[in-house]
C-alpha cells in the first residue's frame, strides 16, 4: 500500500482505527492541565527527567548526552552537563547539590551542581542503564538496564554495589518504595518486580501484562504500584502482596508512568499514534495532532484529560508540589503543563 496516495478521509479513517484513547470523562473530580511553557526540540530524543526534593530545580536529559538544568521559578536554565555517548536518567541527590546522570555507556556519572563538573563515576554495568532512583533517605543509588542485574550503590560510603538478579530482560525502570524498604523493578520480560532494597532478597513478582512492562511507580503511600506495558495496559497492584487491582485500557503502548504527589492522580506518557499513523509521521512529518500524554484519576481508573504533544513520551514527572508536569517526547520537544483540580 502507498500511503501517500490514500485520499485524505481514507486515512484520516484509517489513522482514528489505530491506538486510539478511551473517552475521556466529563463528571467527577478532574486534572486539568494548561500549557505553560515549551522548549525547542533538543538534537536527539528526550529521555527521563527529574525535579529536586524542595522543587526549586528540574533535570531533563536526552539522548544526545544533554543535561539541562533549569531553576522551576521563571525556568531560567542554571547550567547544561554533557553526559558522553547519551544520556538516560538524571536524579537530584537528596539535598540538591548534586546530579546523577546515566547513559549508554553503563556509567552513573556524578555531578558538583555549584561548579558543574563531574566528580565522580559508579561502574561496573555491562550495557546501557535505563534507569536510576535514590532511596529516600538519599543514601543509595539504584541503576538498571540491558545486563538484566539491578545495582544499588552506598553514596554515604565507598563500597562495591548490591546486586539483584532475576529479570530474563533488559530492566527499563527501577523505584524504591517512599520508605526505602523495597524495590520496584519493570522488565522487558513481561514482569515487574519488588525486592527487599536492604538483602536484594526477591519478595514478589508481578504478572500479567503480555509484553514488555516499561513503565512502573510507587504511589505516595507506598499501597499501590503501577505498571505500564507496550500492551496497551496500566495495571495497579496492591504492594504488600502484588494483588492485582486494575487494569486500565490506554489504547496504545505506555513507555512512562508518573504518580501526583497526593496519590490521587497518574500520569502516563507513550506512544502518540498507531502503527500506520508513526509510519506516516516518519515519511511525512505530519498525520494530525497526537495527543500522548494522559491524565488517569486513581480511584476509578477513569480518563480525565489528554495532553497533545508531537511523539512518543519518554519523559514524565510531576512537581513536588504537585503543581507543575513535565513531558518530553522523541523529537527532543519538552512541555510544562500547570495543573489545577477541577471538579
Amino acid at each position: 500500500m502507498n500511503l501517500s496516495t490514500l485520499p485524505p478521509l481514507a486515512f484520516a479513517a484509517l489513522l482514528a482505527a489505530c491506538g486510539n484513547a478511551p473517552e475521556v470523562v466529563t463528571q467527577g473530580d478532574r486534572l486539568e492541565a494548561t500549557l505553560e511553557r515549551e522548549w525547542a526540540p533538543d538534537a536527539s530524543a528526550a529521555r527521563q527527567g527529574a525535579f529536586s526534593a524542595d522543587g526549586r530545580l528540574l533535570a531533563t536529559s536526552s539522548a544526545s548526552g544533554r543535561i539541562v538544568v533549569r531553576e522551576t521559578k521563571g525556568w531560567r536554565v542554571l547550567g547544561v552537563l554533557f553526559h558522553p555517548v547519551g544520556a538516560t536518567a538524571a536524579i537530584f541527590s537528596a539535598d540538591g547539590r548534586r546530579l546523577y546522570s546515566s547513559g549508554y555507556d553503563g556509567m552513573v556519572r556524578v555531578w558538583d551542581l555549584a561548579t558543574r563538573r563531574e566528580i565522580g563515576r559508579l561502574a561496573g554495568a555491562q550495557g546501557t542503564i535505563w534507569s536510576m532512583d535514590i532511596s529516600p533517605d538519599g543514601r543509595r543509588l539504584a541503576a538498571a538496564g540491558e545486563d538484566k542485574i539491578i545495582r544499588i550503590w552506598p553514596l554515604d560510603r565507598s563500597g562495591p554495589p548490591l546486586q539483584l538478579s532475576g529479570h530474563q530482560l533488559n530492566i527499563w525502570e527501577v523505584r524504591f518504595s517512599p520508605d526505602g524498604r523495597r524495590l520496584a523493578s519493570a522488565s522487558f520480560d513481561q514482569t515487574a518486580r519488588i525486592w527487599d532494597a536492604q538483602s536484594g532478597a526477591p519478595l514478589i513478582t508481578l504478572a500479567g501484562h503480555s509484553e514488555a512492562v516499561v513503565g512502573l511507580d510507587y504511589s505516595p503511600d507506598g499501597r499501590t504500584i503501577a505498571t505500564a506495558s507496550d500492551d496497551s495496559t496500566i495495571r495497579l497492584w496492591r504492594a504488600a502482596d502484588g494483588r492485582a487491582l486494575r487494569v486500565i485500557d490506554s489504547g496504545n503502548h505506555v513507555y512512562q508512568l508518573a504518580f501526583s504527589p497526593d496519590g490521587r492522580w497518574l500520569a502516563s506518557g507513550g506512544r502518540a499514534r498507531g502503527a500506520v499513523g508513526t509510519l506516516w509521521y516518519q515519511l511525512t512529518g505530519s498525520g494530525g495532532e497526537a495527543r500522548p500524554v494522559r491524565l488517569w484519576r486513581v480511584a476509578d481508573g477513569a480518563l480525565v484529560q489528554t495532553l497533545a504533544q508531537s511523539n512518543d513520551i519518554f519523559q514524565i514527572a510531576f512537581a513536588p508540589d504537585g503543581r507543575h508536569l513535565v513531558s518530553g517526547d522523541d523529537d527532543g520537544r519538552t512541555r510544562v503543563w500547570r495543573l489545577a483540580p477541577r471538579r
